[in-house]
């Protein structure tokens, strides 16, 4: 049986067009084995759900980290420029000194 075969009758189960029973008399299986698959597809439908919820949450959160390091970094290196700055006398000299 191919993947297509194999979630056929959860899909026909799942959108209310037969009973358990009908899936399983129509496609050679067991109730339980209907009612297996159901719950494994779900169960894999839930986890596909969370993935990419988990997924858009790191592009978010990569989304907002690149700004603030364009605006951080170069704070920084002004800060840490006028740090090295300090004390340092930037008036021209004159002929006399």
């Amino acid at each position: 049986m191919d993947s297509q075969e194999e979630s056929g009758p959860s899909f026909e189960h799942l959108e209310g067009e037969t009973s358990v029973q009908e899936a399983a008399r129509k496609h050679g299986l067991t109730v339980a084995e209907v009612k297996d698959r159901k719950d494994r597809f779900l169960l894999a439908a839930e986890n596909a759900l969370k993935s990419k919820s988990k997924d858009e949450e790191a592009l978010k959160e990569e989304q907002i980290k690149r700004p603030k390091q364009k605006i951080v970094e170069p704070v920084l290196d002004i800060d840490i420029f006028k740090e090295a700055m300090k004390g340092l006398s930037f008036e021209p000299k004159t002929s006399d000194e």
